[in-house]
C-alpha cells in the first residue's frame, strides 16, 4: 500500500471522529433546547372563587377547584405531592396516578374520588378570591409548577389570562393557558 493511501485513510479516520466527537457534543444542547423546561404536571385551571351563594355547603365548596393536567405520555405518581395555597392550606393526594394526558380536578369540598375527579374534604373554602397563588410540589418537596391571580401575584408564579383577552377572573376563574400561547406565564417584575 501507497503511503498516500494510508495517510488518506488515516485522514478519513480522524474527520469521521472528529465529526463523530462534535455530534456527540452538540446533541445534548440541542436536545435542551428543543425541550424547554416545562413541568410534567401543570396547573392548568382554578376556579377560585365558587359561582352563585358561597353558603359552605358540599355544592357549593365543590364548585371551588384547581385542575392538574399530564402533559407526558406516561402517567404520573401524584402519591405524596402537594397542593397548596398561600395560607399554608395543603391537601396530600393518596394512591392517585394521572393518566398520561389526563386532567384531574381537586375539589375543595366533600365528595367521592374518582379518576377525573378528588376532593379535599373541607368544610369551608380554601382559595383566597381577591389573590391567591396554587402551588404543587412533589413527594420530595420539589416544586413543580404554581399559578396566582389577583393583585399580588409572586414571582414564579403564572400571569393571568389578560394578555390574551380572555379576563375570566372577574368570574372567579383562573385558566392558564400562557404556554400554549407561546407564554411561559412567569412573572416579570
Amino acid at each position: 500500500m501507497s503511503v498516500s493511501a494510508v495517510s488518506a485513510r488515516r485522514l478519513a479516520a480522524a474527520a469521521l471522529a472528529a465529526a463523530a466527537v462534535t455530534g456527540a457534543a452538540a446533541l445534548p444542547a440541542s436536545a435542551a433546547d428543543a425541550r424547554p423546561n416545562r413541568p410534567v404536571v401543570k396547573i392548568s385551571a382554578v376556579q377560585y372563587d365558587a359561582p352563585g351563594r358561597n353558603d359552605r355547603s358540599a355544592r357549593s365548596l365543590n364548585q371551588e377547584w384547581v385542575e392538574l393536567t399530564n402533559t407526558t405520555r406516561q402517567s404520573v405518581n401524584l402519591n405524596g405531592w402537594k397542593l397548596s395555597d398561600r395560607d399554608g392550606d395543603t391537601y396530600t393526594f393518596r394512591n392517585y396516578r394521572l393518566a398520561p394526558r389526563a386532567t384531574v380536578r381537586v375539589h375543595t369540598g366533600v365528595g367521592r374520588d374518582t379518576r377525573t375527579d378528588v376532593f379535599q374534604d373541607r368544610r369551608r373554602e380554601v382559595w383566597d378570591n381577591r389573590s391567591d397563588t396554587a402551588t404543587l410540589r412533589t413527594d420530595r418537596g420539589r416544586f413543580v409548577d404554581s399559578a396566582s391571580w389577583g393583585r399580588d401575584r409572586h414571582h414564579g408564579g403564572r400571569d393571568d389570562d389578560r394578555r390574551h383577552g380572555n379576563d375570566d377572573r372577574r368570574n372567579g376563574h383562573h385558566d392558564n393557558n400562557d404556554r400554549r400561547h407561546g407564554h411561559d406565564g412567569r412573572d416579570r417584575h
